[in-house]
Formats: C-alpha cells, sequence, structure tokens
C-alpha cells in the first residue's frame, strides 16, 4: 500500500508535523529522506529493508557506500546521496564546538574521547584529529589536519606544530581512528607518537596523549605509558 493511501495521522510526514521528530521510528524518519516507494513497496517499507541490510544499525549505514546504499533495490543514487548527505549533517552538528567545548578542560583520555568520538565514530576512512590546548590543559580548538584511506593517514608534524605556534597551544592530543576496528596501535602509530612527541618537546610543546579512536572503544598512549 502506499504512503499517500495511509491514514492522515499514520503517514510519517504528518506524524512528524504534528507530533515531533521524537514520535517516528528509523524507517519512517529515512522514509521522509527517500520520499518514494518503488515496485509496490512504500518509502518505509524500502527504509526498513536498507536498515536490515545494514544490520539493524544506524552507526553500519552511515558507513556504507553511496554505491552499497544504492544497491539495496528499490533505492538509487538520488535517495542513497540524500541519506548521506543527512548523516554527514548530523556528524557536522556533533562536531561544532559551542561554549560547552571551547575552554572546557581535558583532565583524562576518557574526556578526550568524548570529545572526538562525535567527529570520528562512524568514518570509513582514517583522518587525523588535533585538540590545542592553552597552559591550563583547556581547549583552544579542535581540528582535522588530514584525511587517508581505510588503513592509513599522514600525521604532519610540521602542519600540525605550526598550527599550535600560531594558536599559542601549550600542549596537544593527537586522535586517529581504526575503521578497522582494532583500537591497538600499529608500528607506524608508535613511530609516528614519538616523532610528533620529540619535535613538540623541541618547541615547548608536550604531546599529552596519542589517542586512538575504534567504534566505541578507544586506546590511549598516555594511559599505556606510552607518551
Amino acid at each position: 500500500m502506499k504512503i499517500t493511501e495511509w491514514k492522515k495521522d499514520d503517514r510519517p510526514r504528518e506524524r512528524f508535523e504534528s507530533n515531533g521528530a521524537g514520535a517516528l521510528g528509523d524507517a519512517e524518519l529515512i522514509a521522509i529522506l527517500i520520499r518514494t516507494g518503488h515496485a509496490g513497496k512504500s518509502a518505509v517499507a524500502l527504509a526498513r529493508d536498507l536498515i536490515a541490510s545494514a544490520g539493524n544499525s544506524l552507526a553500519e549505514l552511515s558507513k556504507m557506500s553511496i554505491e552499497k546504499i544504492a544497491g539495496t533495490p528499490g533505492m538509487g543514487k538520488v535517495k542513497a546521496i540524500t541519506i548521506k548527505a543527512a548523516f554527514e549533517l548530523g556528524r557536522r552538528f556533533a562536531m561544532e564546538e559551542g561554549p560547552s567545548v571551547k575552554n572546557s578542560p581535558v583532565s583524562d583520555s576518557g574526556k578526550a574521547f568524548r570529545l572526538l568520538y562525535p567527529r570520528l565514530k562512524s568514518l570509513d576512512h582514517e583522518e587525523c584529529w588535533v585538540i590545542f590546548l592553552n597552559k591550563g590543559n583547556r581547549v583552544i580548538s579542535i581540528e582535522k589536519v588530514s584525511s587517508g584511506g581505510s588503513s592509513s593517514t599522514v600525521i604532519d608534524r610540521k602542519a600540525i606544530l605550526k598550527s599550535a605556534v600560531e594558536k599559542l597551544a601549550s600542549g596537544l592530543i593527537l586522535a586517529h581512528n581504526h575503521p578497522s576496528g582494532n583500537r591497538f596501535p600499529g608500528e607506524c602509530d608508535i613511530r609516528e607518537t614519538r616523532a610528533l612527541k620529540e619535535a613538540a618537546r623541541m618547541m615547548d610543546i608536550v604531546l599529552i596523549d596519542h589517542i586512538i579512536i575504534a567504534g566505541e572503544d578507544y586506546y590511549s598512549f598516555s594511559d599505556n605509558s606510552g607518551i
């Protein structure tokens, strides 16, 4: 049955308008994005199929490529791009540095993880980020410094330290993600961490920690005596 044939109170858009977004399930919200059904299936039914193809996980769905989403029966490239755009907007919203982030203290690896997790949690490629801190270990800014492939990214020491000097930062927390889900550092991670620590020390800047984020988990060099 087409959504237009449903009772008005059951239609996703009408329910969104009258009851708010919180009243809708995941499939209904996605149905609003994709707008139309296909081959006798409603947009809600297509959305349910899509979520099921991602193991009923929005986190996994967010990692799916445009091509994979488009390959789901009834979806296509336009619907896939719309869904990916919605996830990206959500990620950017989570990354915004409001008053609660800027100048907030970073006292341990858990706080650093909570600041960085929204930026790195659902990526299918590696990115490198830095938290720049003042003398009181309070956040000056959080910035992406590089983006790489599925298994590596570049840690540009010169660019990181140049930014640190420009911001008058006294400390740094380096972070990158492992899309593989393995939180433990490789030899390259260890080598690059040591190199950045030494380069920063020569400029009277402290590398406080290096956080590796892997899904819901993380590894802290500082917690494991690696800094």
